[in-house]
């Protein structure tokens, strides 16, 4: 179809000749001499040559879900600081008021005896006030009751002396 004005030819190919250029005969090195990292690729063109090729990128580790802070644990978090200095302020203010306590402590004390000692001598007293205003002696009441059988009609006589 096409005349050429030159006419082509081909060179024998040398000994120093490149092992990763194609030969049309095949690869001139042996597969167990390709060193690791490199391979006989296959470009799209249809020449096989040797490349540098890289692993399979690994996969990526799946990417954690942000999750929401319930919200408990919001609250529990701005309340421990609250709680803790609260705490500790009650502790110093029982430290401040440890003298007071104390005698407070020991007036209740005191407040308990003198209601102890007044449920006693309150009766007695009472009793020794109303024996001084009377001049007599006391009356005995005297009651006796009799009843025949268990849904009986009861009679009694009240005696006083």
């Amino acid at each position: 179809m096409h005349d050429t004005a030159y006419e082509i030819t081909t060179q024998p190919r040398p000994a120093d000749y490149p092992a990763y250029l194609p030969a049309p005969e095949g690869p001139v090195m042996l597969p167990s001499e390709i060193p690791p990292g490199i391979q006989m690729v296959t470009l799209p063109g249809g020449i096989r040559t040797l490349a540098y090729t890289q692993p399979p990128a690994p996969a990526a580790p799946p990417v954690p879900v942000v999750q929401p802070i319930p919200a408990w644990a919001k609250t529990t978090a701005l309340l421990t600081p609250t709680i803790g200095g609260g705490i500790a302020a009650a502790g110093i203010g029982l430290s401040y008021a440890a003298p007071g306590l104390i005698a407070m402590s020991q007036t209740l004390w005191s407040a308990v005896a003198l209601i102890a000692a007044g449920v006693i001598a309150v009766p007695v007293f009472l009793r020794t006030a109303r024996g001084a205003s009377r001049g007599r002696a006391t009356t005995h009441i005297t009651q006796n009751i009799t009843a025949s059988g268990m849904f009986g009609r009861a009679n009694g006589t009240i005696n006083h002396r």
